[in-house]
């Protein structure tokens, strides 16, 4: 892995320098295929006795690559909504092995808007400092399911609102802040996000903005679920705004109420790019997949020409596959402007029904057509 990784790194130094003098002069877009490489099975992230989901990368001055991931206790069943926390984990090597820092974010007064619940990290670095975007909740910590058996523990679940902690090192201290960055509508009840707002995910734009893509439940349905389900998109001036939201979903199909999940979005080679979980429906029967959307200015988004890009399946280094019940919450790391590695979660259920949740870095291949 250590070989394919100093070849990926050296092709990406030379494309990088020839990326941005390309840029430069031309700003001419191009489409991307998005395709997987093959996986080591030393990058696999798990910890005993944790269920652990998503994560995001970014390489610190001390040379190590710093991992923020969700995690709660296993016995509890997955009880994510009211018992995730951020921590951190470091690896010499974005594909791993990671080993397990420290807690980033964990719980505080049940007071604070995200007091009980730290959830679905996204790592942002701006001259020199760390920006760690999460979802965050508070609520009763109430216990609604056993292993195998996941429901929803509603308060939280409505609760949920957009944060940002900051960091002048890797290793923290993280600042915390007392007010979500990115709020629901408390003004207008027919707003897409009049109920809760999650799931972030952020870039610095052309001009220095942040441009950020979150996942939006209004209130058209009825409570406690509400929906429909929506991704929406908004600017911040500074990466802790204010943000402007824009009025129109993104990433929508006509007459489906949950399109769509886990957008990671990314701006390279005259466009912004998106890899996002799709989800669609065969009769009762849900259906993932991981897919590919473009944009030119970040708030109109469409299918990319190379829309499709993985039905959940991993090819391993030995050259056998495995097709995960769930691949997710996709996270591009890219290392001098390049992506190199695309961090998901993933999961397997046993026999007994009992889901064992862990991260995965896998190996980006990008084919670029003018």
């Amino acid at each position: 892995m250590k070989v394919i990784y100093t070849a990926m790194l050296a092709l990406s130094l030379m494309t990088a320098c020839k990326t941005n003098k390309t840029e430069k002069a031309t700003a001419k877009p191009v489409d991307y295929k998005i395709e997987f490489g093959k996986v080591s099975k030393t990058s696999v992230f798990k910890e005993e006795g944790k269920s652990v989901w998503g994560g995001t990368l970014v390489k610190g001055e001390d040379g190590l690559y710093h991992m923020y991931y969700s995690r709660w206790p296993k016995n509890i069943g997955w009880e994510w909504v009211n018992y995730s926390e951020i921590a951190h984990a470091t690896s010499k090597s974005p594909f791993g092995p990671f080993k397990f820092h420290d807690v980033a974010l964990g719980e505080r007064s049940h007071d604070k808007w995200d007091g009980t619940t730290t959830h679905n990290p996204v790592i942002l670095k701006i001259k020199g400092k760390y920006y760690l975007y999460h979802m965050g909740n508070t609520g009763n910590k109430k216990i609604v399911s056993v292993p195998g058996k996941a429901k929803i523990n509603w308060q939280h679940r409505n609760n949920q609102r957009i944060g940002v902690a900051i960091a002048d090192n890797p290793n923290g201290p993280w600042t915390r802040l007392d007010k979500p960055v990115l709020d629901i509508n408390y003004e207008d009840e027919n707003a897409y996000d009049a109920l809760m707002t999650s799931n972030p995910s952020v870039c610095e734009m052309k001009d220095g903005k942040i441009l950020m893509v979150y996942k939006a439940v209004g209130k058209k349905f009825p409570l406690p679920a509400g929906g429909p389900v929506v991704h929406m998109v908004a600017i911040g001036d500074t990466p802790t705004g204010p943000f402007k939201k824009f009025p129109d979903p993104v990433f929508v199909f006509e007459g489906e109420r949950f399109p769509a999940e886990d957008p990671y979005i990314w701006y390279q080679d005259g466009k912004y790019r998106a890899i996002v979980k799709r989800i669609k429906f065969e009769g009762k029967k849900r259906i993932f997949s991981l897919v590919h959307y473009d944009s030119e200015d970040g708030i109109k988004w469409d299918k990319a020409k190379n829309f499709e890009i993985s039905d959940k399946t991993v090819t391993w280094e030995d050259g056998t596959t495995t097709k995960f019940n769930h691949l997710e919450r996709p996270q591009v790391y890219r290392e001098n402007g390049e992506p190199i590695a695309l961090l998901c979660a993933a999961d397997t259920i046993d026999a007994n029904n009992v889901r064992h949740s862990f991260n995965i870095q896998i190996p980006l291949k990008i084919t670029k057509e003018k």
